[in-house]
């Protein structure tokens, strides 16, 4: 577990991501702005389930709130191939650190595994995110229809030795 100051300026806590996460984790996903409107298909039904959490490496970011501790974003890096497969922050926490945090812990999960380069499909609201938190673009991911009806860019980060 790892503790960080971010922006909204109280300590936000990294850690695993557990099977009672489910629940928390889909209605991030589900009630996601970036997939309103002509986006809503991609999540229309999607759920991240206990047995996600347990297949692949997922943290969450957690602060606390009047209700004990809320879940500001999450992601999940799958080892092989390396890719950076979900990455989400709650609509009114953006923009005040979170995301750079989660990735900046997914560098660090990536490189202790020996990951060398982590790939990530972006959604295109938040190809400027990825730019900003020093991902390089390497190419496209053409539609798949239904499931994505759009074409998607591709990033890399890359991951120096420790």
């Amino acid at each position: 577990m790892s503790s960080r100051t971010s922006q909204i300026g109280q300590p936000v806590t990294i850690r695993r991501a557990v099977a009672r996460d489910a629940k928390r984790l889909t209605r991030l996903v589900r009630g996601s702005g970036a997939y309103e409107g002509k986006y809503a298909s991609a999540v229309a039904g999607y759920r991240v389930g206990p047995d996600y959490i347990e297949a692949h490496r997922a943290f969450v970011a957690v602060g606390a709130d009047e209700h004990g501790d809320r879940v500001l974003g999450f992601y999940s890096l799958v080892l092989a191939p390396p890719e950076l497969d979900l990455l989400f922050v709650a609509d009114d926490v953006q923009g005040r650190g979170i995301g750079r945090l989660l990735v900046a812990h997914m560098q660090s999960e990536a490189r202790a595994a020996g990951l060398d380069r982590v790939m990530v499909v972006s959604h295109l609201p938040a190809e400027d995110f990825y730019h900003r938190v020093g991902a390089v673009r390497t190419g496209t991911a053409f539609a798949n229809p239904p499931a994505v009806p759009w074409d998607r860019p591709e990033f890399e980060f890359r991951i120096p030795s420790g």
